[in-house]
């Protein structure tokens, strides 16, 4: 198939959904939408994970890798009487199907079958029962794999009273942390549902232990645990009607750290993770102990944020089109004087080296210009340490945050050794007095003045971080330089992780699931500032050098953020 055939399928595939919706469906309730799902495979798993064919949203979907068969499944949480399933098939969908139950994922009953499968939106009368269903596929119509826009199962039962039961509920360890370390790693932070914050053993021996005080006795039908490095090897969840007398509900040899969502099934007031053996010399740490379940007697935690609408609307911009000379808008930036982090040779001034070009853009300016009775890491070229640079450091600290949208900006960058432009953003926590990095950082837009042929995007949280980060270099077609003309970065960012592109191509994708599985925490659920600066030095990029041009202007043609 040409590519230009492939496009038009693809474009076609992507209108089906928007232009026919799914059949009226039973009258029995949506028992799959949110719950956990699983594949055989993923064709990308930050782009289209199993969770996305469950999620409610016909824009996104699952696509499997290209061969037979594949497999999608979600667990309803508990045994349920199911009526109806429909499916919402992309282009490649599957011509040999089979639609199954199982009571525990492992041996399933076929609940339908078929060796014509149409694709396009189908929607079966079912009769049967299981906590999980799955989709097996075993022939496809196409070259490409299985994909399924939505996967939506009807009945009765299964976990819709499920609900978060550990928010905010009293905890209790075999010992807690609190020094320059790890501050204040009490057994509350575990169940704050903040993924910054950890509890974390003082001692670090075998056993030791957290358990909440759900307020009542309760129906546990589920526990996640995101660990810390520190995290247990071989472990027990346990219940207890009185903190006393225990009985174990899960137990692993073989615990693998980062996130586990573990389906179990007991009673209790009190739910204990007893670790029994450390992955290494540290302690025992959870950033996040979660019980969910029925009864209990549950705090109802925060709302989550909205994901932006679909298409998103403009919410907030500067077009920079002031006169030549103006400064940038107070109602909508202030300016960050001072010395920069990392070891960088600036000082930046308040607004000096900020402002219009009467053409349409922000000009931020670095020149060499010592700044009296500032200190700055020795320069290079003079040996001084009175910061021999000034340029400009902006941001919307007290103006503007959002949680989750499109933000994006058009940005000529400069050239030459030392130089570091910047477009990101930072937690508003922040603000408040948390410290680097547990506010989280999101960087939009790196480039180094050495090489403007590589551009960088990158998160940073507790867990990854500086060189340890999150993020991917990216260079333009043909290996174009990045200082010869303007270009459009973005981070489409919403509940399930970011997309960045360039100019409208998609660069990197970080999926939230993805970094939890495998890197830690997801900090990036709450309100972000947008940043813009010119650095001069830094551990990064370096010093400038004599053939560095001063001064070097970064142009900003616009800031936008839609959501």
């Amino acid at each position: 198939m040409t590519a230009l055939l492939r496009r038009l399928a693809a474009l076609a595939a992507l209108l089906t959904p928007l232009l026919s919706a799914l059949p009226a469906h039973a009258a029995d309730p949506l028992l799959s939408q949110g719950k956990p799902a699983t594949a055989s495979s993923t064709e990308s798993a930050a782009a289209f994970p199993a969770s996305a064919a469950v999620d409610g949203d016909p824009g996104t979907r699952w696509s499997s890798a290209f061969s037979d068969p594949q497999w999608i499944q979600v667990d309803l949480g508990a045994t349920a009487t199911i009526s109806q399933v429909e499916l919402s098939w992309e282009t490649a969908h599957a011509t040999a199907f089979q639609v199954q139950a199982s009571t525990d994922g492992s041996s399933w009953s076929n609940l339908y079958s078929t060796a014509a499968g149409t694709g396009g939106n189908q929607s079966l009368a079912v009769s049967g029962s299981g906590r999980y269903v799955r989709v097996l596929g075993t022939q496809r119509a196409t070259a490409w794999g299985y994909s399924l826009w939505e996967f939506k199962v009807y009945g009765a039962g299964g976990s819709s009273g499920e609900r978060l039961l550990s928010y905010g509920k009293p905890g209790v360890a075999s010992s807690s942390q609190h020094d320059g370390n790890c501050w204040e790693c009490t057994p509350a932070r575990a169940f704050d549902l903040d993924p910054a914050s950890r509890w974390a053993t003082a001692a670090w021996a075998d056993p030791g232990w957290i358990y909440v005080d759900l307020g009542a006795t309760a129906r546990i039908s589920r526990v996640v645990l995101q660990w810390d490095p520190a995290y247990a090897r071989s472990f027990q969840l346990q219940t207890s009607p009185d903190a006393n007398t225990w009985t174990t509900v899960y137990s692993t040899t073989t615990g693998t750290g980062f996130k586990q969502t573990l389906s179990v099934s007991g009673t209790g007031r009190y739910v204990r993770m007893y670790g029994t053996q450390r992955s290494g010399a540290y302690g025992y740490s959870l950033w996040e102990f979660q019980v969910y379940g029925t009864g209990g007697n549950p705090t109802d935690p925060p709302a989550p944020p909205r994901d932006p609408a679909n298409p998103p609307a403009l919410v907030w911009s500067d077009e920079f089109n002031g006169a030549a000379g103006a400064r940038p808008d107070p109602a909508k930036w202030r300016a960050d004087p001072g010395t920069g982090p990392n070891n960088e040779l600036e000082y930046y001034t308040d607004h000096a080296n900020a402002a219009m070009d009467g053409q349409g853009h922000l000009v931020m300016e670095a020149r060499k210009q010592a700044t009296p009775g500032s200190a700055c890491p020795p320069d290079p070229l003079t040996g001084s340490t009175t910061c021999q640079y000034t340029s400009a450091r902006m941001n919307t600290g007290t103006k503007f945050h959002f949680t989750y949208g499109r933000v994006e900006a058009r940005i000529k960058v400069p050239k030459g050794d030392g130089l570091w432009p910047a477009f990101w953003m930072m937690g508003a926590d922040f603000l408040t007095g948390r410290p680097w990095p547990y506010n989280g950082e999101i960087d939009i837009m790196e480039v180094l003045g050495k090489d403007v042929k590589t551009s960088y995007s990158t998160v940073h949280a507790p867990a990854y971080n500086g060189g340890g980060g999150v993020g991917s270099p990216y260079t333009l077609p043909n290996g174009a330089d990045y200082s010869d003309d303007f270009h459009v970065w973005a981070a489409n960012w919403d509940s399930k992780g970011i997309v960045y592109t360039l100019d409208g191509r998609t660069v990197f994708a970080i999926s939230k699931d993805q970094v939890e599985q495998t890197r830690g925490p997801w900090i990036f659920d709450h309100p972000y500032y947008i940043i813009l600066n010119l650095a001069v030095g830094g551990d990064w990029p370096g010093p400038p050098n004599a053939a560095t041009p001063f001064p070097s202007r970064m142009l900003v043609d616009y800031v936008r953020v839609y959501q």
